[in-house]
């Protein structure tokens, strides 16, 4: 088993973040450079997070190794008298049991090695340039480089201004004698400090939001008021990335009809084209003289410069129409199934019935697992306290991060709550509960911190969205943060369970991770003073965050958020109640007009050819009456047709007494189908 536990969670992890990729990015649409960067920056962060545990486990088996060297066997002289002999007093070696997971020596020190420099290298360099030449408007490989190159010489001006001017410090200053490890482990230092700070902030939020997140979940009523609150928002920002893009679009019409064929910029022009929608391509194609030679003395020609800008606005405005449109289909499908769960509740038969049958589960899973009656018992009794309880728990992780934030410097007593749990587990060698511990406590820290990641939205410059609607600025941007945030977390994972000698001061044996790292007793005012007491601003994080005093803030700006029985919540509750309403009875029209359509063709494909022989046999009495039946058909067009031009009528009431009432009301009922459903499309 050596190193098979490692060879498994290598490839374990490359595929969750291939799904992770694939469930934000688009992997037909975005640049192969940009995935796979924003693919490696993930893999390798969720590499560290995983390798962790079994770093931890290698390490305590080789300290029981390091004790039994150093406690050998010593033997003090024989002590004899008259009556009795002393026999010598022995030193019991421990039994070192090797753990399922270890990891021969040398190879953690290459690995860690290799996973932290190449993130360090994506963060700080790779990433920021792919993200200015991402987000560039250019039409050319080296324009794109151009603009890329010159907005990370500022951006990373400023960091070399700060590093000069402490490296002249340092220079100058008699009582420092650095060495180039030295200088290595100041820049580590440095940059795991920026890390922690944002970290802090991050896990703050994370440890409360996550659990009330979940509780939230058991309450279906206030699960239905906020999705009526996201679909009023949701609205507004569809409505308004609509109109940049038609704005966006006049913009093109105007610029298109200008340069013509034969004009040097008309590459630009029909790259921005090929950028636009295919609607607006066929609209932006029509009346245009593609022989009409340019004048530059007639029309005032626009710039390069000005294009590219353009090109720029073509690419954030429909990637944001595209993204708002899939959010509101994916906001009215959580709608109506939360509004399904709500009639299903009362319901006697306990059989859950969907209001569209398009929105059921496959047909095999359908009959055989998720079944009616199975799908009834989750939705309206399982699920609320499946998800209580899932609450209470990880309230409960959530305290005993909090605590042992608070105390880990404490070595004696000790007061962290997992170092506790870790060193217990040591006593008895018991390698498969240190794994888990280490893994459950980490994955969780992970999860606060990143799922808060996931859910940080800047304006619409950075913004994860899920089902393929992530634009590769806000992934490599998430790729950035996951890289500087995950080495402050894991060092101060094995600082909370006391395997971090800088912090806990204990003479024994170090992570392969914390090799890599170097000491940070190099720089003593930060491993003694900002590494302990910094995440101690946990706890007024945590309160802030219960209180919701970041969303207060949020709205008193201007931003609507959701504030429970707040007057804004309530309206915009109110509003997105009626849309989702309206967005109802229009895809009711939509299954009840597909279901009428099925029902005509599986009624009509099941003629046989015998009927139509027997009708081609029937004799001149038959014709004569087919022929009758021909112009009273005719006659029930024409009344259709007028009744097309006609305002469309309530068809609500009673059933016609005779056959012939019913035949023209059944007429006029399909003639008039289509525009009722044009004139109730804007109720």
């Amino acid at each position: 088993m050596s190193g098979v536990a490692l060879g498994i969670e290598i490839v374990v992890v490359f595929f969750l973040a291939l799904f992770l990729l694939h469930r934000y990015g688009d992997f037909r649409r975005q640049h192969r450079m940009v995935l796979f960067a924003t693919c490696m920056a993930w893999y390798l962060c969720f590499l560290i997070v995983f390798i962790i545990p079994l770093d931890v486990s290698t390490t305590i088996y080789n300290q029981c190794k390091l004790d039994n060297t150093v406690h050998q066997t010593t033997i003090t002289p024989l002590n004899r008298t008259s009556n009795s002999t002393v026999l010598p007093t022995q030193r019991i070696p421990k039994v070192c049991h090797k753990p399922w997971s270890y990891i021969p020596d040398g190879i953690l020190p290459v690995f860690w090695r290799v996973v932290y420099w190449t993130s360090q290298c994506l963060t700080w360099l790779l990433l920021p340039f792919m993200q200015s030449y991402a987000r560039s408007g250019g039409f050319s490989v080296s324009g794109k480089v151009k603009t890329a190159l010159i907005e990370n010489a500022i951006y990373y001006g400023t960091y070399l201004l700060i590093f000069c001017s402490l490296l002249i410090y340092v220079a100058v200053s008699p009582k420092w004698h650095l060495s180039w490890y030295d200088l290595r482990i100041i820049g580590i230092t440095a940059a795991n400090t920026w890390g922690l700070f944002l970290l802090v902030l991050l896990l703050g939020y994370g440890l409360v939001e996550i659990p009330r997140s979940c509780w939230n979940a058991s309450c279906h009523g206030y699960l239905l008021a906020k999705t009526y609150f996201k679909a009023a928002k949701l609205m507004t920002e569809k409505a308004d990335a609509e109109e940049h893009l038609e704005d966006v679009m006049e913009d093109v019409r105007s610029v298109n009809e200008i340069i013509k064929y034969n004009h040097p910029l008309r590459k630009c022009i029909d790259t921005i084209l090929r950028k636009c929608p295919v609607e607006y391509q066929e609209k932006l194609g029509r009346n245009m003289d593609d022989y009409e030679d340019f004048d530059e003395k007639q029309n005032p020609y626009p710039s390069k410069k000005n294009l590219v800008k353009l090109h720029k606005q073509v690419i954030y405005a429909v990637q944001r129409q595209n993204r708002t449109r899939v959010q509101w289909q994916n906001l009215l499908d959580d709608a109506f199934h939360l509004e399904d769960v709500a009639k299903n509740e009362s319901s006697s038969t306990r059989q859950f019935i969907h209001s569209f049958p398009s929105s059921e589960a496959p047909g095999l899973v359908r009959r055989y697992l998720y079944t009616p009656t199975v799908e009834w018992y989750w939705e309206c009794v399982l699920r609320r306290w499946f998800y209580r309880l899932l609450a209470v728990v990880l309230c409960l992780l959530s305290a005993a991060v909090v605590w042992s934030e608070c105390t880990f410097f404490s070595v004696q007593p000790v007061l962290s709550l997992f170092a506790i749990f870790i060193q217990v587990a040591e006593r008895e060698y018991n390698y498969l509960y240190i794994e888990m511990a280490c893994f459950i406590t980490i994955f969780f820290l992970c999860y606060c911190v990143y799922s808060t990641v996931f859910r940080i939205r800047v304006f619409n410059y950075y913004y994860l969205a899920p089902h393929h609607q992530t634009d590769a600025y806000s992934l490599q941007f998430s790729g950035m943060l996951f890289c500087r945030l995950t080495p402050p977390l894991c060092l101060n994972f094995l600082g909370v369970i006391h395997m971090d000698s800088a912090i806990s001061h204990q003479q024994r044996e170090q992570t392969a991770y914390t090799s890599i790292m170097g000491s940070m007793r190099v720089l003593s005012f930060i491993a003694n003073g900002f590494y302990i007491y910094y995440p101690m601003l946990i706890v007024l994080l945590c309160i802030a965050t219960y209180f919701s005093l970041g969303t207060r803030c949020l709205n008193l700006l201007g931003f609507q958020q959701f504030m429970g029985e707040s007057d804004m919540t309530s309206d915009l509750v109110d509003e997105g109640r009626e849309l989702i309403r309206r967005e109802r009875r229009k895809r009711q029209r939509m299954e009840e007009g597909e279901n009428r359509r099925k029902e005509w063709r599986e009624k009509y494909s099941g003629r046989s050819r015998n009927t139509y022989s027997e009708l081609k046999e029937s004799d001149a009495s038959s014709v004569d009456s087919n022929r009758v039946c021909q112009t009273s058909r005719r006659d029930l067009s024409d009344r259709a047709e007028l009744l097309d031009d006609a305002e469309p009528m309530d068809f609500t009431g009673e059933e016609p007494l005779d056959m012939d009432n019913r035949r023209f009301t059944a007429g006029r009922y399909l003639a008039t189908s289509s525009s009722r459903a044009r004139i109730f499309d804007d109720v």
